[in-house]
């Protein structure tokens, strides 16, 4: 699909392509350390996204997906690189997932903890990035735990050990790394839930414009793109999403 000039005037009208890009998840993006310029799964999207429009990309980076939702359902941004939720939905028009990405909890290594199952009771206290997909979900289907919100992913695992709480959760990728970095942490066993990773743009765009970036999308999981990209920038803890 080629689009009109009218199509990409809506879609980028600034004349560039703005990609929201949310640092806070190393699956996603990461800065580089001496550079300090992102680089990462979505930052290949968005470059690809913009070449197949004609486009130049102008990247905005966030700390945390709240932040990164609320660029483009405010129009700060064009498109972006979000999980799947009903609540965003609200203000943008997701397409398919491109990838899979699992949420893990945290736990101490003398925590009684030792499923899943056992989190959601009285007395336990969950710490997750404030406005991450974790925290919209554990917000809907936690009923007797407390949830507190650190100020981003990546400082959930130090707000969990400085408050002294019961359990962290997050990214698998993420609270792994963390472990490793502070001995007497442990992962409790599988997964509580899979996020559905998509790219995103205002609904005030418009069903053309969203089916446009849907179907990018779909090309970039067919043509081995994504797996190419997860792959390049070694990423664990993800895989592909299926065809639709």
């Amino acid at each position: 699909m080629t689009p009109s000039k009218e199509l990409l005037q809506t879609i980028a009208p600034t004349g560039k392509l703005r990609a929201s890009i949310n640092v806070g998840n190393p699956i996603l993006a990461n800065k580089d350390p001496v550079s300090g310029k992102p680089f990462g799964v979505s930052i290949d999207l968005a470059n690809a996204f913009a070449k197949q429009l004609g486009l130049e990309v102008e990247l905005v980076v966030f700390d945390s997906a709240g932040k990164s939702v609320e660029a483009v359902t405010q129009e700060q941004a064009d498109i972006g690189f979000f999980a799947i939720d009903p609540l965003r939905g609200e203000g943008i028009a997701f397409t398919a997932a491109y990838v899979l990405i699992e949420g893990s909890y945290l736990v101490k290594n003398d925590s009684a903890i030792q499923q899943n199952d056992q989190v959601d009771s009285k007395g336990n206290r969950i710490v997750v990035g404030k406005g991450s997909a974790y925290d919209l979900f554990l917000a809907r289907e936690i009923q007797s735990a407390e949830i507190v919100r650190a100020p981003t992913s990546p400082t959930v695992v130090d707000v969990f050990l400085e408050g002294g709480y019961e359990v962290a959760a997050g990214v698998t990728q993420q609270l792994q790394a963390d472990a490793i970095k502070n001995p007497g942490l442990r992962l409790l066993p599988g997964r509580f839930m899979v996020i559905n990773q998509a790219m995103g743009l205002p609904k005030s765009r418009g069903e053309e414009a969203a089916l446009l970036l849907s179907q990018f999308v779909e090309e970039m999981k067919a043509n081995h793109f994504v797996a190419e990209a997860l792959k390049r920038h070694h990423i664990q803890g993800a895989s592909v999403a299926p065809l639709i």
